[in-house]
């Protein structure tokens, strides 16, 4: 069964090493994503409507709000992926127009062929986060390296600096669309069906959707599967809460179901991803 191996957490965002053995369902993240392998067998990912490769040699690169799945082939051995959930606040701390990396269009590619010293940066970090689980300042150090490669690899950003801090003005967004999505966001445990947005908006459930899809590039229900996931994570890292209590929170009465979700969103059952960031928190908890 897939599962995270470690997860780095920050505000960069988090960093996960998952050995995957079985694919995702169709997803997304306000996130910049970025995919390595680090071991095992080559695989492949869907971004969007295209099927590409994830090898030694090449990364997946996945914009924020950019729907993609694992498409792991059963017959072969499974494979860990450094899986990066990196927040563009904290890259425009590098350079401002980084900002861009939570606007579409930031990777012009979902895939491209990486450098050596991204495979090496790759690779230190994955040893790092497994043999070091406890050294957070040491792994944001790595992570700011090896995402700064991947930006000046796989973006323009020096050549056309301008356009991408226009991106990242924003994109215009209908204000019904806007106040759907912060009632998402605030509370994603509290949307029981779509048809109770829609009814809000007073629009066509046609219009609904094609406004939504316009304004953020996935469809309502793949923006609530992120907001639970995000909410998710959060909860069983961070709080006591059983993970019962966390599934019914989030909408899930059945704590089966939870699971199930977070296992196909995520990479890993929640109860092995809070025992991993458990074990990573007391390590750096002074004694």
């Amino acid at each position: 069964m897939s599962n995270a191996l470690r997860v780095a957490q920050g505000t960069f965002g988090r960093v996960a090493l998952l050995d995957m053995d079985r694919p995702l369902v169709r997803h997304a993240h306000p996130h910049c994503h970025v995919l390595l392998k680090v071991e095992g067998a080559d695989t492949k990912f869907w971004v969007r409507d295209d099927l590409v490769p994830l090898t030694s040699e090449s990364a997946v690169l996945v914009n924020a709000w950019e729907s993609h799945a694992y498409a792991h082939d059963p017959r072969r051995p499974p494979t860990i992926i450094l899986a990066l959930y990196i927040e563009p606040r904290w890259l425009a701390e590098f350079r401002p127009n980084w900002t861009a990396s939570g606007r579409p269009g930031f990777f012009a590619e979902a895939v491209g062929t990486i450098t050596p010293r991204i495979r090496a940066l790759a690779d230190t970090m994955a040893r790092t986060m497994v043999s070091e689980p406890e050294a957070q300042h040491l792994h944001e150090i790595l992570l700011s390296d090896l995402m700064i490669a991947v930006i000046e690899r796989f973006t323009p950003w020096r050549d056309s600096a301008v356009s991408l801090r226009d991106l990242g003005r924003g994109l215009s967004v209908d204000r019904r669309i806007r106040a759907v999505a912060a009632r998402i966001d605030e509370d994603p445990g509290a949307v029981g069906h779509i048809d109770d947005l829609i009814t809000a908006t007073t629009v066509s459930r046609a219009q609904f959707y094609r406004l939504f899809e316009a304004s953020f590039g996935v469809s309502p229900r793949v923006y609530l599967n992120a907001a639970r996931l995000e909410r998710a994570v959060r909860a069983v890292s961070d709080s006591d809460a059983s993970l019962s209590v966390i599934g019914e929170s989030l909408g899930f009465s059945v704590p089966s179901h939870f699971s199930r979700f977070f296992h196909d969103h995520a990479g890993s059952s929640p109860s092995v991803f809070r025992a991993v960031t458990r074990c990573t928190r007391d390590l750096e908890t002074p004694r």
